[in-house]
């Protein structure tokens, strides 16, 4: 059994309030807009990190993260993006992968919402965190974490991580989300 957090558009933002939700999982999956690459340095020392860039990254990020993971965790097959929009409404780019890759699992970030949805045209589901950084237009940040054992999805819950705007004491946003 392999137990995930799942998060997206932090956009720089840091801290302790999305850092203690990601103690006890074995894997972090990104689905990109990380800005500063220092907002994730500890995230990636606490369990096996996966991630891609998005549109707010830079040549930095963009060295390090690439615009499509691939990969395999516990018998399912995982597509991460950025940007790709949700099942009816795939942007053609990310559609075409679908179509070719088949994944079980299909994760984009990008609308800073946070979203579950089957997709039974192409027999996959789709998952979006949502966003954990201030910035953006959402209201609540969020998280999604789960299992992934033997091929099924378990225990998969929405983890709210306070307003957005509203820090929590002694942190700061970093300048470049302000």
């Amino acid at each position: 059994m392999t137990h995930i957090a799942l998060i997206s558009d932090n956009h720089s933002y840091q801290g302790e309030d999305t850092t203690q939700h990601l103690r006890d999982v074995d894997e972090i999956w990104h689905a990109g807009d990380i800005g500063n690459l220092s907002s994730i340095e500890a995230m990636t020392k606490m369990a096996k990190f996966t991630g891609v860039y998005g549109n707010i990254d830079g040549a930095e990020t963009r060295l390090i993260y690439p615009e499509n993971q691939f990969f395999e965790c516990e018998g399912m097959h995982i597509f991460i993006t950025h940007i790709g929009g949700y099942p009816g409404s795939y942007t053609p780019r990310v559609k075409k992968i679908l179509k070719e890759h088949r994944p079980n699992i299909y994760v984009c970030g990008h609308s800073h919402i946070c979203k579950v949805m089957p997709d039974k045209d192409l027999q996959l589901l789709h998952m979006n965190p949502g966003a954990y950084g201030h910035h953006g237009f959402h209201v609540m940040r969020t998280i999604l974490k789960f299992s992934i054992h033997k091929g099924k999805i378990e225990n998969l819950r929405a983890v709210e991580l306070g307003r957005r705007g509203i820090i929590p004491k002694g942190m700061t946003l970093d300048e470049s989300e302000e």
